[in-house]
């Protein structure tokens, strides 16, 4: 029954070539992230002062032992990119398992029992989205004080109350179905109708949006550290790289342009993936 499952999941996902490509990609990055100090041909905080902002290798004046040439105090740009691999993906797993946990459960809360506590924790989340994303990452960031730790934290709470909505949403349309009443009915406690009757029915567009904001966290990460706030030197964080290559952009494009296109790879590759989830998971997408 389970190969049958993920065979029909495959099938579906496979029909959005787009899906299969991100899929393909990310899974390379995943790669590069896990095997970064076997792969990366320097550490990513060695410095070469013999070398500082050296072209790419196939440009004049470039060594193949730093293929995309070096930063300004002479860090192999490549190592650090694979290395920063592994700090965006991390940043990723922690802020989506966050967002998704906490929203999840809230949203849970509020779609089964509704009344007041309902009207409540809406209202907050209302709050919360009214204000631009990254401006209230800033805001609190400055508060909790810079940093990875808290910049992951103040991107898991500008990304809650998504979960919380879609959540909410779900379980309003089940906890009146069939299953759901006879489940009461044969006296299943609330526990359980909520965690175990009605959430499995909510998870396909929750693993949608997962993905979602899970690039989302990326982006959000790489601006914080970008403005300074977020990853702190000499961290290979996308975003910290970009902001310390401010000042090269005329001169040294390779400085700028290669952080700029890991993050906008990766965003790409799991974006495509979600469209490919989204095709696989909701049964109103696929065809007979």
């Amino acid at each position: 029954m389970r190969r049958a499952m993920l065979s029909e999941f495959w099938y579906y996902f496979s029909q959005n070539k787009g899906a299969v490509i991100g899929l393909v990609v990310f899974s390379i990055i995943v790669f590069l992230a896990v095997f970064a100090p076997i792969i990366a041909p320097h550490s990513p905080s060695l410095q070469n002062r013999q070398a500082l902002i050296l072209p790419p290798a196939w440009m004049d004046g470039g060594s193949w032992s730093y293929p995309l040439g070096t930063d300004a105090v002479g860090r192999d740009i490549f190592s650090r990119l694979i290395f920063g691999a592994r700090f965006s993906l991390f940043i990723g797993v922690v802020v989506v398992a966050l967002s998704v946990s906490v929203g999840v459960f809230v949203g849970l809360i509020a779609g089964f029992f509704r009344g007041w506590i309902d009207t409540a924790i809406m209202r907050v989340m209302d709050v919360i989205l009214a204000f631009p994303s990254l401006l209230l990452a800033l805001v609190l960031v400055a508060i909790l004080g810079p940093g990875l730790t808290n910049a992951m934290i103040a991107i898991a709470l500008i990304l809650q109350p998504h979960f919380v909505r879609l959540t909410r949403a779900a379980v309003l349309s089940e906890r009146e179905r069939e299953y759901v009443i006879s489940a009461r009915v044969a006296g299943a406690g609330k526990l359980r109708l909520m965690f175990v009757t009605i959430l499995p029915n909510c998870l396909a567009p929750l693993i949608v949006q997962g993905t979602l904001a899970f690039s989302n966290a990326i982006l959000d990460a790489a601006a914080l550290g970008f403005l300074g706030v977020g990853a702190q030197p000499p961290t290979p964080e996308w975003g910290t790289m970009l902001a310390e290559a401010r000042e090269f952009i005329l001169r040294a494009w390779w400085v700028v342009t290669f952080p700029g296109l890991a993050i906008l790879t990766t965003v790409l590759a799991i974006n495509l993936m979600g469209d490919g989830l989204r095709d696989a998971l909701d049964p109103k997408l696929k065809q007979s």
